[in-house]
């Protein structure tokens, strides 16, 4: 498995519990219009990829950041 795909389950697994919708998680996926998550619940999901990846994601990357595909891109080169 390589580190893209580490990273993307890991991922799948800290969106899991702000899934309120029960939405089929893809690469596609967007935060904002497909899981309908307002700023309080992105800052939560963000501190908890931080922790997990033991990243700082800046709010100039979180503007950045629509999908769930981009987000695993990022993440992918910060823990390079």
């Amino acid at each position: 498995m390589s580190d893209r795909q580490q990273i993307y389950a890991r991922t799948l697994d800290l969106i899991e519990p702000f899934n309120k919708k029960g939405v089929a998680i893809t690469e596609a996926t967007r935060f904002a219009q497909d899981l309908e998550w307002d700023s309080l619940t992105v800052l939560d999901f963000v501190a908890n990829v931080e922790d997990e990846f033991d990243v700082i994601i800046t709010m100039n990357m979180q503007a950045e950041i629509e999908t769930v595909g981009q987000l695993v891109d990022a993440l992918v080169r910060l823990t390079a």
